[in-house]
């Protein structure tokens, strides 16, 4: 059968796939656009083999709250560019996968793959690929922390810097307007500062062990090159104040508060009343222990032209 260009054109729609290509396709299948959407569908599969191997650094962090499931979620997800992280195709897919996430207890990245969003008819993993296949780049879905309780979520997005936290609370009213501005003031703490645990009891023991045991070589060296060294004793103080300084820095409630650094966390928290407490947290920062590209316009002109 004919092929025009209103056909061409639905199926560009359709898919987001180039013209030439739907028109390929639309040949290919003797103009059935089922047909041709499910060959479109397969060679775009193809294609992503070949984008798999591309570092995604880029991206979005999301986070949401539920507040009548009392469900929330953080979740990052990456793709190469910026240009890209900002398409509607891709925020659209981010805030799929996190509604998935609050709709279904999966365990990890494989298995919300395998889940079929309410309201569609193919996996996750599916609907991924087809991104893949349209966006033209490759895009992880790098994690996400899945959370149940009286939650609050914050987003940052400035400076090239986009994270999400996400902090769960107890306290005699959880939804009372004391409360929530709390719980903005705590997101901003840790949105700024990067808390690893709630408190001291909450650190591993082998974290302790190894810092400690880095504090001490560390003043061991610097007692054996100063002019005036100083007895055993002594050091073992300094290695003690530099362990309170290092609690300070990875435990949220002995920060200090940053609104008003004379007081910690925990004193801004106590003063507010209400019996707050912080049961839990996440952060994601976007990229954060990703290995950037470093740009070679060189081997990227030789890789097209090699049609890579």
């Amino acid at each position: 059968m004919a092929i025009t260009a209103q056909d061409v054109k639905q199926l560009k729609e359709l898919t987001n796939c180039g013209m030439m290509d739907c028109k390929r396709a639309l040949e290919e299948t003797n103009g059935d656009v089922d047909a041709a959407i499910k060959y479109l569908r397969e060679k775009g599969l193809a294609k992503v083999a070949k984008k798999s191997g591309r570092i995604a650094a880029e991206g979005l962090v999301y986070a949401k709250v539920d507040e009548a499931k009392k469900v929330g979620v953080v979740v990052e997800i990456n793709v190469e560019t910026d240009f890209a992280a900002k398409t509607d195709r891709f925020i659209e897919f981010v805030e799929l996968v996190a509604q998935t996430v609050i709709d279904n207890d999966v365990a990890d990245v494989d298995a919300l793959k395998e889940v079929v969003p309410a309201g569609e008819t193919e996996k996750i993993g599916d609907i991924l690929n087809e991104r893949i296949a349209t966006i033209g780049e490759n895009i992880q879905i790098r994690r996400f922390a899945r959370m149940t309780g009286d939650l609050f979520a914050y987003i940052h997005n400035g400076g090239g810097s986009i994270i999400g936290s996400m902090i769960k609370l107890t306290a005699d009213d959880a939804s009372s307007e004391a409360v929530k501005a709390v719980a903005k003031d705590l997101l901003l703490q840790i949105t700024a500062s990067a808390p690893q645990y709630v408190q001291q009891a909450d650190v591993p023991a082998e974290v302790i062990a190894a810092e400690k045991e880095v504090q001490l070589n560390l003043v061991k060296k610097e007692n054996s090159e100063s002019a005036k060294p100083k007895p055993e004793n002594v050091l073992e103080k300094i290695v003690e104040g530099r362990m309170r300084k290092f609690a300070e820095e990875i435990c949220l409630l002995d920060q200090p508060y940053v609104k008003d650094p004379s007081l910690t966390v925990a004193k801004y928290i106590a003063a507010a009343g209400g019996n707050i407490k912080v049961d839990s947290f996440v952060r994601f920062e976007k990229g954060e222990g990703i290995e950037k590209k470093v740009d070679d316009f060189a081997a990227e002109v030789e890789a097209m032209a090699k049609g890579e």
